[in-house]
């Protein structure tokens, strides 16, 4: 197990990590450490072949912040070469939850502002509590509302139009609006958030962790696929390989017999 200073990790149930954004007292703020710390998180998920499942979600009241304030003010201190080295190893560590093979989920518990926001969309699947509200605060602090793949992701899941309005004015979306617009799939009280992250997780975890990456991955890559032959294509690689796991000849197993699938990720 990793010794996080700004994250802590649990694992309450077989198959299932849950990863805690610990800086309640600023609501989460990132820090340059933090980002270091998603990577290690990234990597210690994916070494582990019992996790199925990874859920997202921040202590106390928020989110994610954004960029804590006092080191965001460093940046116009940096030279420009220090400024791109950085951008480029920040953007790689948050972006880093869309190419993990285990599936995440962002349980949004209150503000997910500028970072945070983007956070939130390089989960693959997004819940969020009543009390949750996003803004892109980029442009209010000075920046382009492009940063760490919200540029990519939002207009994807909410279409061109919405997410240019929302990069553009900075405001905020509260929670109906988020699950109007799909920015969110689910809403549900404070107290019931993680249940119901759990739940979803758990749902996750009872199918083949094989056929569960390469769903993810197939998601990810034919949603800009140039073409529905190049879309089928990938497809088809895909079901060849899963035929050749001992997962599917469990699952088709399990079905016959009316029972649980135990799978072995092989």
């Amino acid at each position: 197990m990793v010794d996080y200073t700004t994250l802590r990790v649990e694992r309450p149930c077989p198959g299932i990590a849950l990863a805690y954004l610990d800086r309640p007292t600023r609501l989460n703020a990132i820090t340059f450490d933090m980002f270091d710390e998603f990577v290690e998180l990234q990597r210690e998920i994916e070494a582990d072949k019992d996790v199925r499942a990874l859920i997202l979600t921040g202590s106390g009241r928020g989110f994610c912040a954004g960029l804590d304030l006092d080191q965001a003010a460093t940046l116009p201190d940096m030279s420009a070469a220090q400024m791109l080295r950085g951008q480029q190893s920040w953007a790689r560590s948050v972006s880093g939850f869309t190419r993990m093979a285990t599936p995440v989920i962002a349980a949004i518990n209150g503000p997910a502002a500028g970072a945070g926001l983007s956070l939130a969309l390089a989960a693959d699947i997004r819940i969020a509590s009543a009390t949750a509200k996003f803004n892109a605060a980029f442009v209010r602090i000075g920046l382009s509302g492009g940063d760490l793949g919200t540029s990519w992701a939002l207009p994807r899941l909410v279409g061109f139009g919405r997410a240019a309005e929302i990069l553009l004015t900075g405001r905020f979306v509260d929670a109906s609006e988020a699950l109007r617009i799909g920015l969110v799939t689910d809403i549900c009280e404070p107290e019931h958030l993680i249940d119901r992250a759990l739940e979803i997780a758990e749902q996750i975890r009872s199918n083949s962790p094989v056929g569960t990456a390469l769903t993810k991955e197939v998601i990810h890559t034919n949603v800009d696929a140039a073409s529905l032959e190049a879309a089928l294509e990938l497809e088809n690689r895909n079901q060849v390989l899963a035929t050749r796991t001992a997962d599917m000849r469990e699952a088709l197993a399990a079905f016959r017999d009316k029972r649980s699938p135990q799978f072995v990720g092989e």
